[in-house]
This record gives C-alpha cells, structure tokens and sequence, in this order.
C-alpha cells in the first residue's frame, strides 16, 4: 500500500468548499437559518460604525447596534469578507470573513476487504454538504485494542487497516467522529472479519468464437490482481450470459477454473457475458466484470452464380485475306469445250469458200 499515512488515529480533512481571502483578520462562521452577530473589534458600545460586505455597503436590512452587525436567518449567500470602519475617520478598523454551513451529521462508514488476507479498508461521507471545512477522525479497535490506521491520499475519505490475524473471531470496530466550527457527530460499525471480504471483478474477459461449432463460445478472465494469495485463498466464479435479444440471464458456477466454453448459444446471435467472483469460503460475490460481447461461428456462404451472369463466347472464322487487291485474270478453258469451237470454226470457213 504506497502512499499511505500511518497513525493510530487518522484524521482527514475534507475538501475546502469556500477558500478566505489572507487580508481577513479573523473567521466566523454561522448556522443556516440562525441569527449571527458580528463585533467590529473591540470598539465600545457607543462607537459608530459602517459596515461592507465584500466592498459593497451592507443593506440597511441588517441591524446595527454600535460596532455590532446583527445578519437574521442567515443563508449560503451570507458568506463573504466583511469590513467594519469607524465613522469618523473612515479607516478599516476589521476585516472577518463569514462562513455559512451546517454541523455534520452522523458520516455513513462501508468496510471492505478486496485484499483478503491482508488487510481491509473504510470509506466514509455525509449525506450532505456541511458547505465549510469538516475533519473526519477515525478509529478501529480487535480484541480491545486500537489498531494502526492508514489514511489513503489518493481517496479522500478512506483508511486502510491490516489484519491483526487471520480467522479470527473477535469482531472489529470502527469509529468515524465528523467534526468542523458548528458542532460534530460520530458513528460507529462493528463487523466481523468473514462479513466484509468481497474481491475485485474478475479482468480480462474475453470471449470467442470456436470454429465450426455454431452454438458455442470460448470465455476466459483473470483472478483480481488485487487479491494477494490466489493459491492459498483460491476463488469461484460466477458466469452470466445472454443474447441481446432476451433480457433473462443464464449462469454457471465453477470452480478453480477461470475459462467456460458457452455450448447452448443461439446461432448466430450477439451475447453480453460478465463474471464475478468471491472467496471459496467466506464473503460475499464481487461486482460484475466489465461487458463483453460476442457472436458465435458463422459459417460463410458459398458463393452462387447467376446464369443470366455466364457469358457466351461465340467463335467466329474469317476467311484468310487475298494476297493482292488486284483482281485476278480468268484461266483459259481447256479439254473439250476448246474442240468443239475449233471444228465449227472450220466449217464456217468451209461454207464460205462455196458461196464465192
């Protein structure tokens, strides 16, 4: 535990609501809704005065009585520098800064231990603001005798205590005094070591998707890395699930394991999964985990192809390309049909030989 302050009594002033200007001479403070009366000094009775109220001269409202102010049913808007000056020269006689507040009331005290078995802690507050400083001092005393206190500078309002001893059956008591200018009030919480053990949410929760199996999910986390002694002082869990589309939870609990494979997942569906833990033996149940979300295996789909898709491919042949553009010379007929002209020709020639 670092930056801890030790005593066998720890006192912790709670945070300033209004801080005094440094020119004031001196503090009053005054109850809401009560009369309060302001003396200008040590002036006399019969010594004329006027007063400011942070540089503004106070309402006629208020009563004045020599070198006093008297302010009736005072309120939060009260507060503020008051300055009192002699009439006849004028002069700053005094300057009082006024607070307006409440006593404290009894403080409300909750104890935990989330370091079993080392040690424990109490936390503190007022169900109101008391609106001006307030101290708390705390004390705890096992087997009629006062144990050290450790104020928490980190958390306002909260001491650590170390275990005196383990299992032990004498109960614990603890005593918190609020205090400040109007009054103070005290209460008191007695316990016993078994009723205040409660861990930290389990860390790290992850859960997965397994492969081919539609309707299942892998979930892991860590033991609390505030709880020193997980071997010796070993957890259960607590695991609760569900789809986003049902507001009904289910649960498991295990022991001495920190993994739970979900196999009655709806397919297809998103889950929030959380855990808890608490000690085997005694104590109560942490807080929920931080949410955590997961779909089971979808199996991917294969791909179909339309037939309006497929394209034909036609195959078309050409015929090849002539050699020249010129165009080509007719051949010469052969065989018979050249002999059949040859002999009419010569009969022509024949018949018109006879005719001369």
């Amino acid at each position: 535990m670092a930056n801890l302050v030790t005593s066998l009594c720890c006192v912790v002033l709670a945070a300033v609501v209004v801080a005094y200007p440094r020119n004031a001479d001196r503090i009053q403070y005054g109850r809401i809704g009560s009369d309060v009366t302001m003396q200008c000094g040590s002036l006399d009775n019969d010594a004329s005065v006027s007063w400011k109220m942070n540089g503004t001269y106070v309402k006629a409202q208020h009563s004045l009585e020599g070198p006093r102010l008297i302010l009736t049913n005072v309120s939060l808007n009260h507060t503020g520098l008051y300055t009192c000056f002699q009439k006849q020269d004028d002069d700053k006689h005094e300057a009082i800064f006024l607070q307006i507040g409440i006593p404290p009331l009894e403080p409300t005290i909750t104890c935990r231990s989330n370091t079993y078995p080392q040690g424990f802690y109490c936390s503190w507050h007022q169900q109101h603001s008391t609106y001006i400083n307030t101290t708390f001092d705390v004390e705890v005393q096992h087997n009629q005798r006062s144990l050290e206190v450790k104020k928490d500078l980190f958390h306002k309002n909260r001491c650590h205590v170390r275990f005196p001893e383990v299992f032990s059956s004498f109960p614990y008591k603890v005593n918190v005094t609020a205090i400040n200018a109007l009054g103070k009030a005290s209460a008191t919480k007695t316990f016993e070591e078994s009723t205040i053990v409660k861990p930290d949410p389990p860390e790290r929760v992850t859960a997965t998707p397994i492969r081919f199996n539609p309707r299942r999910l892998e979930v892991s986390w860590h033991s609390p890395a505030t709880w020193p002694d997980i071997d010796n002082f070993p957890l259960k869990y607590f695991l609760r699930y569900r789809p986003l589309i049902r507001e009904q939870w289910q649960h498991v609990e295990l022991s001495d394991t920190t993994s739970h494979n979900i196999t009655d997942a709806y397919a297809g569906k998103e889950y929030i999964i959380q855990v808890a833990a608490k000690d085997t033996e005694i104590g109560t149940w942490s807080d929920w985990s931080v949410a955590v979300h997961a779909t089971p295996w979808i199996e991917e789909p294969v791909p179909v192809v339309s037939t309006t898709e497929v394209e034909f491919h036609t195959e078309t042949k050409t015929s090849p390309m002539p050699c020249s553009n010129a165009p080509q010379k007719a051949e010469p007929p052969v065989g018979g049909a050249a002999t059949v002209i040859t002999f009419f020709s010569r009969l022509l020639l024949g018949m018109l030989l006879l005719l001369m």
